[in-house]
């Protein structure tokens, strides 16, 4: 079966109908799969017709694609661009690890804003090597080797090191386990929501472990 072509959309239609797709694939791909996922039910999650899954991204797995790079952008918009910092003083260092962690603790368990997307990640990294070598290589590769830097700047260890590398993963980790379990934590801790006071609670305690790490690492 055939769609036809849909007319041409206004500038700001369009991006909402793209941006709608875009978060109905983080929710239907991130809790049903690739496979499981019809065009069909995207398309009625966006509130939209079918055929503009077509035209936006050229069918379903365009649509796919093109989450996996919504998603790599908004993780750069929350933890920076990766760039190099040859140069940098220790205690500069430090800042823009805090930053960072501050950044991506902000992005991920503020409200439900970020759920359907950690969840469409942690899915297709898992079961998807396409859309794993495309976040591999547009965010996670890349910034993982700046933090890496960064770690290396302020304690003075090789940033090629296993120890740095592995220091790297536990601090995202610890940040993302928050969003992951976020049910239990709120359970536990008696909070109804995570809004930006409870934010800044996370935030401060896994800056306090990030900086009790770096002194207890350093050279």
């Amino acid at each position: 079966m055939t769609h036809k072509a849909l007319p041409p959309e206004s500038g700001n239609s369009a991006e909402t109908t793209r941006a709608n797709l875009i978060d109905a694939g983080f929710e239907l791909f991130g809790a049903e799969g690739y496979a499981a996922t019809s065009t069909r039910r995207l398309a009625e999650r966006a509130g939209t017709n079918v055929a503009s899954i077509a035209y936006h991204f050229g069918g379903k797995a365009g649509l796919h694609e093109a989450c996996a790079r919504a998603a790599a952008e908004r993780i750069a918009q929350a933890v920076g661009v990766p760039r190099d910092h040859e140069g940098l003083s220790p205690e500069a260092a430090v800042a823009c690890l805090e930053r960072t962690l501050r950044g991506l603790v902000g992005m991920l368990v503020r409200g439900d804003a970020a759920r359907s997307m950690v969840g469409f990640l942690v899915r297709e990294m898992n079961a998807s090597e396409t859309t794993a070598q495309l976040l591999h290589d547009h965010i996670v590769a890349p910034k993982h080797r700046e933090l890496c830097q960064l770690w290396s700047i302020a304690t003075g260890q090789p940033a090629g090191a296993d120890e740095v590398k592995l220091a790297v993963f536990a601090m995202v980790g610890q940040a993302l386990y928050f969003r992951v379990g976020q049910p239990v934590v709120r359970r536990i801790m008696d909070w109804e929501s995570v809004g930006d006071v409870e934010t800044d609670l996370i935030a401060e305690a896994l800056v306090a472990q990030m900086r009790t790490a770096i002194e207890r690492s350093r050279r």
